[in-house]
């Protein structure tokens, strides 16, 4: 019985071993890098499949979703992408301002200035509803895809433009506008 099961076992091992060393022959040359929109891509079958990654780099589909970026100049802190994020990725504190504060690229009008506008890659999952509901198309998923780290917090991505001093003093302003505008209604 213990024979029986003795050869049982090495009779499974010698084939195992037949298959691997199978496929190591035939995984002798690198398999070759074919573009992502080709037919063929999915046709290699043959060839070693591990990238050497940095060294070589796989083609990086047109429509793929990456690394989500903001270009806080076309930004009017509407927070509909933190509103739409399915796990409150994107966290927004906007500043009301008295007047119009600018224009963005597509000539919308500027009213709020964005105190914080964070993104905590971390937590997203890649959806893109995000560049789908904004309106100036200021957050956009780029192609980028490698922005490793061994610290959690850098990979927190902070796109508002204004320092602790000037938050400061927009909302000072802000306060002010809403005091003028108050001692303006009892004077009446």
């Amino acid at each position: 019985m213990m024979l029986k099961t003795t050869l049982k076992g090495l009779t499974t091992a010698i084939k195992g071993l037949r298959l691997t060393v199978s496929h190591l022959f035939r995984a002798r040359k690198q398999r070759q890098s074919v573009d992502i929109k080709q037919a063929k891509y999915f046709d290699q079958q043959e060839g070693v499949a591990t990238v050497q990654y940095p060294k070589v780099q796989m083609p990086i589909p047109e429509v793929a979703r990456y690394q989500l970026d903001v270009e806080i100049d076309d930004c009017i802190v509407c927070d509909l992408c933190a509103k739409a994020c399915p796990v409150d990725c994107i966290d927004i504190q906007a500043i009301k301002s008295p007047q119009a504060i600018g224009h963005t690229s597509d000539g919308s009008v500027k009213r709020l200035y964005a105190a914080k506008f964070d993104i905590d890659m971390a937590k997203c999952m890649y959806c893109g509803l995000c560049t789908v509901v904004c309106p100036t198309e200021c957050i956009i998923m780029t192609d980028q895809y490698d922005r490793t780290s061994s610290n959690l917090a850098d990979l927190t991505y902070s796109f508002s433009d204004l320092n602790e001093q000037q938050i400061l003093q927009r909302k000072a302003e802000w306060t002010q506008f809403q005091a003028e505008k108050e001692a303006a209604k009892s004077k009446r």
